[in-house]
């Protein structure tokens, strides 16, 4: 079996179509892989981390302004999908996989065109351009949230099953995981995430309010490359247990060792958060497309899993004072349990097993079907 995965720049649409192709392999061990990328997105980054052949198109995203990258973008787009098409020539995929970012927009084309199955994996609770602009063109579209069904046509096949995270995420063994960043066994910790790139506001707001902890806790923080040196130049100055790592590979071990987090409400993260069971105090990205960061955030506080605070809020609070009321509130045990009710680790085995069976389909297919709901 053949299957052609398109996605990135960033990882939260990486990511999953690694998850999701980790499954593929583990189901169909026989199984050709190949992905689809640019080399201004992340998967030219970690091409040598990848696993898998990457091939290069030259797509570049939408810009939101009247410009010359506006004016060109027809014509990029064109090249994008002759290229897709000799993509699938060569490799002659089963199925083609859609995992989000401008990338993914001409390889869909493609294989449509060439009357090769096709899915995509939508990730936010407001569907990208992709999803939004090419639903109506593939077989099947997989969703994480009810919410985003709503943007999608009436008469296509979606299955809700979830945000696909590599499962190796929630094996991570706390012992060693506290060994590794220099914690304490008997104190709570509090994990601070922002991104690989790391959240300033979310960095100025924690160093605001270090002294919100008492000596029963401790912070695990990835404060990004940018703010490393700034932000352990600051925190060493406070009487308070602080691990501070720029990245880490390791997020296994970052997930083993939180009890509570503070987090932007990004999907791949919140997916990560639930699955390892970890509540959260969630501040929603307020320039995300449609605002989706905060509907993404909406639906964990409301099964009970986090807390929310707008962006807008952090020159006006204390950001750790949430965190820390949630520890002495004694609501962290059923927030855990709220986190993993709501939290699909399976899900990159759910959608492999959906995808393989897409694969094996013959001939033509519509794209196009019933509505399909798995809660």
């Amino acid at each position: 079996m053949r299957v052609l995965f398109a996605g990135g720049g960033t990882g939260g649409h990486l990511f999953p179509a690694l998850a999701i192709a980790e499954e593929i392999m583990a189901l169909e061990k026989e199984s050709r892989i190949e992905f689809v990328g640019t080399r201004y997105g992340i998967e030219y980054r970690m091409r040598n981390k990848l696993g898998y052949p990457l091939t290069l198109i030259a797509m570049r995203g939408l810009a939101r302004t009247i410009s010359l990258s506006l004016v060109m973008f027809p014509i990029r787009l064109l090249v994008a999908v002759i290229q897709s098409v000799r993509i699938c020539s060569r490799f002659k995929p089963d199925v083609v996989v859609g995992t989000g970012g401008y990338v993914a927009g001409p390889v869909i084309i493609a294989a449509a065109l060439k009357k090769i199955p096709r899915a995509l994996q939508e990730q936010n609770s407001y569907p990208g351009l992709v999803t939004r602009k090419l639903a109506s063109k593939t077989n099947v579209v997989f969703t994480a949230y009810r919410k985003a069904e709503e943007y999608l046509p009436a008469n296509i096949t979606h299955r809700r099953l979830g945000n696909p995270i590599r499962r190796s995420l929630t094996y991570g063994n706390r012992e060693a995981a506290l060994e590794k960043f220099g914690l304490k066994k008997d104190r709570t910790t509090i994990l601070v995430l922002g991104g690989s790139q790391g959240a300033r506001r979310i960095n100025e707001a924690v160093l605001a309010s270090l002294d919100s902890l008492d000596d029963t806790m401790q912070l695990l923080w990835q404060c990004g490359k940018r703010d490393y040196t700034e932000v352990a130049a600051r925190a060493d100055k406070k009487d308070f247990v602080v691990s501070l790592f720029p990245f880490s590979d390791e997020m296994d071990l970052v997930y083993a060792a939180a009890d509570v987090a503070v987090a932007r409400a990004g999907a791949l993260t919140i997916a990560e958060l639930t699955a390892c069971g970890i509540p959260a105090v969630l501040v929603p990205y307020p320039h995300a497309t449609a605002d989706h960061q905060t509907h993404n955030a909406s639906e964990v506080v409301a099964a009970g899993a986090a807390e929310i605070i707008p962006d807008a809020e952090l020159d006006n609070i204390r950001l750790l004072d949430r965190a820390v009321q949630i520890i002495r509130s004694g609501r962290l045990p059923s927030m855990r349990e709220a986190a993993r009710r709501l939290g699909r680790p399976q899900a990159a085995a759910d959608i492999a097993r959906e995808i393989i069976q897409l694969a094996h389909t013959k001939g033509e297919t519509s794209g196009t079907g019933h509505q399909s709901r798995t809660d």
